[in-house]
């Protein structure tokens, strides 16, 4: 899907980011966004801070990609860039006027296509086009010329239904590049993709930026595909979560075209790696590019990774497997894993100390080793024994059963300290992980209908009480 944005005085104002290393001077900024934050009050006089303070600048010549762990913000900082959502704090300014005081002029290229299903692929093409009210003759030119940009040249009057993936998704570039955004932004744009057609569309991208035929100064990409930021980006940044920040900001000084089985792109895609499953240090293996931010803020509970113990249990064993250890590159490739769907994974194992991240590779502690090594039983009382140590939420749990007279705790209870440090979806989130980790240890169980939680033999009782009753 794409979108053409076109905003007025009247319209919202955006942002993103934290200081950026390699940002040229700020008057040469299209867009710059200072000391913006995202953040949801709460009733408690608390905050939820989505975003902290961060500075950003995007300037002409560069494509920008913007890397994360799921929940660190990334979608929420390219609608405070575009205009379509409004910080809480800070200023986004365009060409060094605020946003809601400039009309900007920037598209956006979707994870989804989304295109008119009704219309014919010129009719998407012109649909911003006509939105901005220019006449049928020249939009007709403009698109035509657009669609034989993206290589689309002899489709013009067929309809999406008729389109592959990959055409779909040229149709929305063509949509997005027909009027000629000073800024383009891109949210996943090849996500959705099979594997050789997302490359080609890679290929064709860097193709048409490289040659200048994009009307477009600068690119800003949304991925959580680090072989394709090293691949197509000038500059890229890594966020951190909880809140939302920039924990490394570097210029890539690779030439193009890449190659991606040089060593210099490996090891700058090994150094991704280690920032984003390591989000309590910053490495400092390259400081001619490369400068340290301050580090994720000390959050009282730990945000339990959204993985189930059988997935840290296969994980451990593939690595055996493995003598131990392995990059963690090669196991999502192996696994044919995006990096969202791997590092829950790889976080929760290394929370309850089951492996360890050095220098981009995952490496099995003796417990790991043991855990993987052992039958279903003895599992559960390693699992057990490393949740109670390194899981703060699941220890008191339990504490709190323990302590309690009918050894049951109401889950509003843990919900309202969650909430202090979560959103309300997220602490839902929390509780689940909690729960299905607590019952795979036994350290506790769940009362769905009444919302509980329970020592697991007083769950057994209460069922045989309930079947007395009936």
């Amino acid at each position: 899907m794409a979108i053409e944005t076109n905003v007025s005085a009247s319209a919202v104002g955006a942002g993103v980011g934290a200081a950026a290393v390699g940002a040229t001077d700020s008057t040469q900024a299209i867009i710059r966004a200072e000391k913006i934050e995202k953040y949801y009050a709460q009733p408690s006089e608390n905050r939820i801070q989505v975003i902290s303070a961060t500075d950003l600048s995007i300037v002409p010549g560069e494509i920008v990609a913007l890397l994360g762990p799921s929940g660190s913000g990334k979608s929420t900082m390219l609608r405070m860039l575009t205009g379509l959502s409004r910080p809480s704090a800070g200023q986004v300014y365009w060409h060094e006027k605020p946003i809601s005081e400039a009309e900007i002029n920037v598209s956006i290229v979707f994870q989804s296509f989304a295109l008119f299903p009704w219309l014919t692929v010129i009719e998407n093409v012109e649909a911003p086009l006509k939105a901005r009210g220019i006449g049928p003759a020249e939009r007709r030119k403009r698109s035509l010329r657009m669609i034989d940009t993206v290589g689309l040249d002899g489709f013009e009057a067929a309809y999406p239904k008729e389109l592959s993936g990959g055409m779909r998704q040229r149709v929305g570039f063509a949509r997005a590049l027909v009027v000629e955004p000073e800024v383009l932004f891109m949210d996943k744009p090849f996500s959705a993709l099979d594997v050789l057609t997302a490359e080609n569309l890679r290929s064709e991208l860097l193709e048409l930026w490289s040659r200048k035929t994009m009307p477009t100064k600068a690119v800003f990409i949304v991925t959580h595909n680090i072989e394709e930021a090293v691949l197509l980006a000038d500059r890229i940044i890594v966020l951190g979560r909880n809140p939302g920040h920039i924990r490394t900001d570097f210029k890539v000084q690779l030439a193009q075209p890449r190659d991606k089985k040089s060593e210099q792109f490996t090891q700058l895609v090994d150094y991704i790696y280690k920032v984003l499953t390591k989000p309590d240090v910053v490495p400092t293996e390259d400081p001619a590019q490369l400068q340290k931010v301050r580090d994720q803020r000390q959050m009282r509970y730990q945000m339990l990774p959204h993985a189930r113990p059988g997935g840290v249990a296969g994980l451990l064993e593939l690595l055996l497997d493995k003598a131990g250890r392995d990059d963690i590159y090669r196991l999502a490739d192996d696994l044919s894993f995006e990096i969202d769907d791997l590092l829950p994974i790889v976080d929760a194992a290394q929370l309850l100390g089951f492996l360890k991240v050095e220098e981009g590779d995952a490496v099995i502690t003796e417990t790991g080793a043991e855990y993987a090594n052992s039958e279903i039983l003895r599992q559960k009382e390693l699992f057990r024994t490393a949740a109670q140590e390194n899981v703060l939420l699941l220890r008191q749990i339990r504490r709190a059963l323990e302590t309690k007279s009918d050894h049951t705790v109401p889950e509003e209870f843990f919900l309202d300290m969650l909430d202090e440090q979560f959103s309300g979806e997220e602490s839902l989130k929390q509780i689940e992980t909690a729960v299905t980790w607590g019952r795979y240890a036994e350290l506790f169980d769940f009362d769905a209908a009444r919302r509980r939680f329970v020592m697991p033999d007083v769950e057994e009782e209460t069922l045989a009480a309930n079947e007395e009753e009936s």
